[in-house]
């Protein structure tokens, strides 16, 4: 990596999020930028972020942070390899044959949709999704119940969305955080920018199913 136009802890600190991210293809949390620099606040990652953003390093957009080529990084993955038949009711000779690849496109079908957004804070862990994880959305509506991120005054969220008459109700999965309601005058200001599909961590790939639960006491 170039370190022309950089300052030394500028180098540092893009050699660490460039690693992390060839290692467990997500980025690292602000918290776990800020630990492993010794931090006393994570303002001081972002404004790492943005003055090496401003050297051209890195870009901005609705998801944040990333680097210039980093779509094409993340989903370069030649796929998983398929190597025979097996059984799912009596007992038979294994079969062994080279039978192509699980690529994304696999997976999700509408994989042109589909884009991913990493969560801060814990508001949804309930379902499963933690702070660092990396959601998987698709360009879609919301159904009545479902799970997906919105974008409110400015500010995104990523919660359960209830559609009733006395207008929008953003659920947590987290009892210690409260409903977040929005009245049906201001519907115009919402955009929805996805619905969820999945969320990824360092252990894998995760899909949550089943009705939704009830958090409130």
């Amino acid at each position: 990596m170039p370190r022309k136009n950089l300052t030394s802890k500028q180098y540092e600190f893009l050699q660490y999020v460039s690693g992390y991210l060839r290692k467990h293809r997500v980025w690292p949390t602000y918290r776990e930028i800020a630990e492993h620099f010794r931090y006393r606040s994570t303002n001081s990652v972002t404004q790492n972020l943005e003055a090496i953003c401003k050297k051209g390093f890195l870009t901005r957009g609705l998801r944040g942070y990333c680097f210039p080529d980093e779509d094409e990084f993340l989903t370069s993955a030649a796929g998983i390899p398929v190597r025979g038949v097996i059984a799912a009711g009596h007992l038979q000779e294994a079969v062994e044959a080279d039978l192509g690849t699980i690529t994304l496109e696999t997976l999700f079908p509408n994989l042109d949709r589909i884009f991913a957004i990493r969560v801060s804070g814990q508001s949804m862990i309930g379902a499963d999704i933690h702070d660092g994880d990396y959601v998987l959305l698709i360009d879609d509506d919301i159904p009545n119940g479902g799970i997906g991120a919105i974008l409110y005054d400015g500010e995104t969220s990523l919660k359960r969305i209830y559609y009733d008459g006395n207008g929008l109700r953003l659920e947590p999965a987290n009892e210690e955080y409260a409903d977040i309601h929005i009245k049906p005058d201001v519907f115009e200001e919402v955009r929805v920018l996805g619905r969820y599909v999945g969320h990824v961590n360092h252990s894998g790939m995760y899909r949550t199913y089943g009705p939704p639960r009830s958090y409130r006491a």
